[in-house]
């Protein structure tokens, strides 16, 4: 099989109907859907394939999203494809810790539970965050730096896009300067907090008590850090990662071209969308990425063999 990173999306993803198909159709699929209901006490069928107003509510968003990537893993697993990597952008590392075989479908899930509501509640008066097109970093940065109140770099996504995070008026006053700057845009972002900013530290402290009762496990499948960018083959290292990564910037333009430069010669993007697919576009254009998001993604697996 070739050198194969499975990636996982993280929040803005998601959308109505995901995972239904997998569920209808594959008995390993709907188990997780269904224990996960159990777990949480709550319809996560309903919360993914129905119209609702709960989906696009970060402690919800993130619920569906983190059990629609693991039931969907977990068809691909039984098909007998093993990552030589994971990753996943923001509560995508979630899902690529479960792909590792570092944490049970039961811990991840009860995990981000706790995680969306603990970032949705960290700053009830609210935040704000844009995305930058067309900008270079150390051009956001300074002039992130040299704006007043809290606003900074949340997620170096790949050349191109970066998304800035903080105080409502930090940020609307720093997207008004990079255009200035020769920003191509700057979009407001429709979030319901500074998620990856300093503002959130608080959501991490209240995790990490969470994280006291999970039970780690070993595996010779590395995963990559969102904090660091770095593979990570202990466990150990696991709880304080996951913490800091709450409130520190996601640098997945880094961790992108760290496993390309470790030899990765595929991604597979488990989960709803392309977005992982697009921001590797911008990274490396020679570098395939198979999407799996319907039943039929599957037969596209086979090219690794």
């Amino acid at each position: 099989m070739k050198k194969t990173a499975f990636v996982f999306p993280g929040q803005g993803a998601q959308k109505f109907g995901m995972g239904k198909e997998f569920y209808e159709q594959y008995k390993v699929s709907r188990e997780i859907y269904d224990q996960a209901s159990e777990w949480l006490n709550m319809d996560v069928p309903a919360l993914c394939f129905e119209e609702n107003d709960r989906l696009d509510q970060t402690h919800y968003t993130q619920i569906g999203l983190l059990v629609t990537e693991i039931a969907l893993f977990e068809a691909i697993k039984e098909k007998g494809f093993v990552p030589s990597v994971t990753a996943g952008l923001s509560l995508g590392e979630y899902a690529a810790l479960h792909a590792a075989g570092r944490i049970s479908a039961k811990d991840a899930v009860c995990l981000i539970d706790k995680r969306g509501l603990f970032m949705q509640e960290a700053v009830p008066h609210g935040g704000a965050m844009a995305a930058v097109l067309g900008l270079d970093m150390d051009t956001i940065s300074e002039i992130c730096a040299g704006t007043e109140g809290i606003v900074e770099v949340a997620n170096d996504n790949c050349p191109g896009q970066v998304v800035i995070s903080g105080e409502a008026g930090a940020v609307e006053t720093a997207s008004v300067r990079l255009k200035e700057a020769g920003a191509k845009r700057v979009m407001s972002l429709n979030v319901s907090g500074p998620f990856h900013s300093s503002m959130m530290k608080g959501a991490g402290e209240r995790l990490a008590e969470e994280l006291e009762h999970v039970q780690w496990l070993d595996s010779d499948i590395p995963y990559v850090s969102n904090t660091l960018a770095r593979y990570i083959t202990d466990s150990k290292q696991t709880k304080d990662l996951l913490i800091r990564q709450v409130s520190e910037s996601v640098r997945w333009r880094q961790s992108m071209e760290l496993m390309i430069q470790n030899g990765v010669e595929a991604f597979v993007e488990i989960g709803p969308g392309k977005t992982i697919a697009g921001f590797l576009r911008r990274i490396d254009r020679k570098i395939p990425c198979i999407n799996i998001e319907k039943p039929e993604d599957l037969e596209k697996l086979e090219v690794l063999r």
